[in-house]
């Protein structure tokens, strides 16, 4: 909130988006401009010069307790499908998901969820944990009630290629460490069921960003765009702009 400033007898005050993780930050209202990018291989680390064409953009704290870790993603899109980097300090592996496709939101997770047409209640969810393994998830949501299946042939052209980098520590369940980032390239193709693919200059669709962290023995969350009680909250997304 910046400090208000009296004119004529006439109290004005300005909002601005902030920067950081704390509870009830002013969630900005214009879209995110999702940046155009030549395709580039994924690590997991963030370090490809590709990343440098966009900025981090930080997810808020929803609940109390636990520490203040730093919770941030990049975007990007090529041809081809869409990047996603995110990172968060952390203190310890909570997770004990090694499979594919378990329940991985019961332990550390960062999720992805992207509502190409908003005008349907249909949307893409993604997890990943610390140990790079993942959940698929094709979410229909109607009357407060969501579903979720697999999608079919998941595989060659139409499989994620996703790779996690673990710092200060081993990758493996309890492991201490200091921060965790997971890189993610999303083909279009597996994209096929959903309307609005794939996006091209001008395209808009609505997106949420989270982070789940079970360090001290309950779940936190952290949100781009704050919820309340569910990520499947798809009216309460936020709209991303394909450059």
């Amino acid at each position: 909130m910046r400090p208000f400033i009296c004119l004529m007898g006439i109290i004005i005050i300005g909002t601005c988006s902030v920067k950081g993780q704390g509870m009830g930050a002013v969630q900005p209202t214009i879209p995110l401009l999702v940046k155009k990018c030549p395709d580039f291989p994924v690590t997991g680390r963030g370090d490809n010069i590709e990343w440098n064409r966009t900025e981090w953009n930080y997810l808020t704290k929803l609940d109390t307790g636990g520490t203040f870790d730093t919770s941030k993603f990049k975007i990007l899109y090529s041809a081809k499908g869409i990047y996603v980097l995110l990172y968060g300090d952390d203190e310890k592996i909570s997770t004990r998901f090694d499979k594919d496709f378990e329940d991985l939101f019961k332990g550390d997770v960062f999720e992805v969820f992207f509502h190409t047409d908003p005008e349907t209640p249909l949307y893409f969810e993604y997890e990943i944990n610390q140990l790079n393994k993942e959940l698929v998830l094709l979410v229909p949501n109607k009357n407060g009630k969501f579903y979720g299946w697999i999608p079919w042939h998941y595989v060659n052209d139409r499989r994620i290629i996703k790779m996690v980098e673990v710092k200060g520590g081993e990758k493996k369940a309890n492991a201490a460490i200091t921060s965790w980032s997971a890189e993610i390239f999303f083909p279009f193709d597996l994209f096929s069921p959903l309307a609005n693919v794939p996006p091209t200059s001008g395209t808009t669709w609505n997106a949420n960003f989270y982070r789940l962290d079970y360090d001290g023995g309950r779940k936190i969350r952290w949100a781009w765009s704050a919820v309340d009680k569910s990520f499947h909250q798809y009216e309460k997304f936020r709209a991303i702009n394909f450059q």
